[in-house]
């Protein structure tokens, strides 16, 4: 008896192990169908780095035309959907700004996120841009100004202007 109790506690832990990597969240390969979650427009469309997030019950991800945007999203007090995912480009692997791959994603949290360069997103505004190492956001800095952070520290007044401070009002505009 004690020999079976064993042999399930084994097949159950097993069975757990299984069911662990089957949930496992991948990234998806960005199509020139995928729609901005915010704009409603081709993300490929528009250059620089892009986002994708998981939500808990959906099959597909929340695209983004650019990572800051996917930053507000998560820092969104109105957000009800457990994220699951977030994967980022990897710029690291880029071929250019304006082709920066449509299947080199890293997961959002091993990204070293540049913010504050001169460099504007695909929409124009502030971005923060992922690399996957650390030279290469390091480089980047180097030729365009900026601060290396992690995802977790990228200020929510970054992607989530005051816009009544009007020096807020004009980094949104890219005019800062």
């Amino acid at each position: 008896m004690k020999r079976i109790a064993i042999c399930l506690t084994v097949a159950l832990t097993l069975a757990a192990c299984k069911e662990d990597v089957t949930d496992a969240i991948t990234p998806t390969e960005m199509t020139d169908e995928a729609l901005g979650h915010y704009c409603q427009m081709f993300v490929a469309d528009h250059p620089g780095p892009k986002a994708q997030v998981h939500l808990k019950g959906h099959t597909a991800p929340l695209w983004f035309s650019q990572v800051s945007d996917a930053v507000a999203y998560v820092h969104d007090p109105e957000r009800e959907a457990e994220i699951t995912g977030i994967f980022v480009s990897d710029m690291s692997r880029a071929q250019s700004w304006a082709i920066p791959g449509e299947g080199n994603w890293i997961p959002a949290e091993a990204a070293h996120l540049v913010i504050e360069s001169r460099q504007p997103g695909g929409m124009g505004v502030p971005e923060a841009i992922p690399f996957g190492n650390t030279e290469d956001a390091l480089a980047f800095v180097a030729d365009n100004g900026g601060n290396v952070v992690a995802w977790t520290d990228v200020p929510d007044a970054y992607v989530r202007p005051d816009f009544s401070d009007p020096q807020d009002h004009a980094m949104q505009k890219g005019l800062k």
